[in-house]
């Protein structure tokens, strides 16, 4: 049997992701030890936080190291197991890297009990659910009534964390690229309003919908919108930053708001967060995050790419802005 893997080959600093940072390689799958379970990967999931492990950024996450498989999680089918926690068949997910047949220990993968459901643990019930969920519960702090912009709106957290700041009774406006992207913010997530940052002026779109100001920034992407944003906080904001998207291109990775100071006047807060530091919560988060999607209260928009040869491009799809929710690709049946 063959297991395909891609390896990470350069370092996308202060540029965006390319082919030559990858490495295509086949190697035979090894004989299981004792404790240890062969998969299939059938889907992997994808998030902007990848190329930060690309780039080895200190104090982040354990970095991926030049020569090793690139990291992401996935669903895979047990193949053949030596764990008396699994069987041949079962549906487990894990981080099971970019690879077409990844051998991992019987404590690195989950069961999947409802197999329903199960690309939903690479999203709403994944880290890009818990993510959303820690933003807006630990971070944002909403209180009914409050005006909540979203930036990068449309992807796999920000539609997520829209859904859930609409539970908790806020004005919901999302930010997003494209009048595709902001037309499924409205008719498909439930946000109250959109901006298509491609088309619109930002800064006079907020100023016309937040009229007394934004008591919520959620914010995905940095850079120009960020500033945008700022200019237009209320008194005692909260601004959870969660991701940088913006910063993948060259003339826009070291854009700081100039709209700063207005942290200060406003008396805001601007905190930055990752999951892993919430993840002691996770199975209650995910509980509550199940209830939701079960109660038809968050709608988990997927895309799904096919093809195993496609996984450097699905990637960069994400920095394209493609992507319309949640991005996967399914590499087998």
């Amino acid at each position: 049997m063959i297991n395909k893997k891609f390896l990470l080959a350069g370092r996308p600093v202060g540029r965006p992701i390319s082919d030559d940072d990858f490495e295509y390689q086949e190697e035979e799958v090894r004989d299981i030890q004792e404790g240890e379970v062969l998969l299939e990967n059938l889907v992997i999931e994808f998030q902007p936080a990848q190329k930060g492990w690309m780039e080895n950024i200190s104090n982040y996450v354990a970095p991926i190291e030049i020569g090793d498989v690139m990291r992401g999680s996935g669903i895979a089918r047990v193949i053949e197991s030596k764990s008396d926690k699994f069987k041949k068949g079962d549906i487990v997910t894990g981080q099971t890297c970019w690879q077409s047949h990844p051998i991992l220990n019987k404590e690195e993968i989950e069961l999947i009990e409802d197999e329903s459901m199960a690309t939903l643990y690479l999203g709403a019930l994944g880290g890009t659910g818990l993510t959303a969920y820690f933003g807006v519960t630990k971070i944002s702090k909403p209180k009914p009534g409050d005006t909540v912009v979203i930036t990068g709106a449309a992807g796999g957290v920000g539609s997520i964390a829209g859904q859930i700041f609409k539970i908790s009774g806020c004005k919901v406006i999302g930010i997003a690229g494209g009048k595709e992207k902001c037309k499924i913010l409205l008719e498909e997530f439930g946000f109250d309003s959109a901006i298509d940052y491609k088309s619109e002026d930002v800064n006079e779109s907020l100023k016309e919908l937040c009229p007394e100001g934004i008591n919520v920034l959620y914010d995905n992407v940095g850079g120009r919108i960020l500033n945008d944003c700022l200019a237009h906080i209320a008194m005692n904001a909260r601004v959870a930053i969660c991701g940088i998207i913006s910063r993948h291109k060259t003339d826009n990775s070291n854009f700081g708001p100039e709209n700063y100071s207005n942290l200060i006047f406003k008396r805001a807060i601007m905190q930055g967060f990752i999951v892993i530091d919430f993840m002691s919560e996770a199975d209650v988060a995910r509980k509550k995050l199940k209830q939701w999607i079960q109660e038809g209260k968050i709608n988990c928009k997927e895309d799904i790419q096919e093809g195993f040869e496609n996984i450097p491009n699905t990637l960069k799809r994400l920095f394209d802005g493609k992507n319309f929710g949640k991005q996967l690709l399914k590499i087998a049946d």
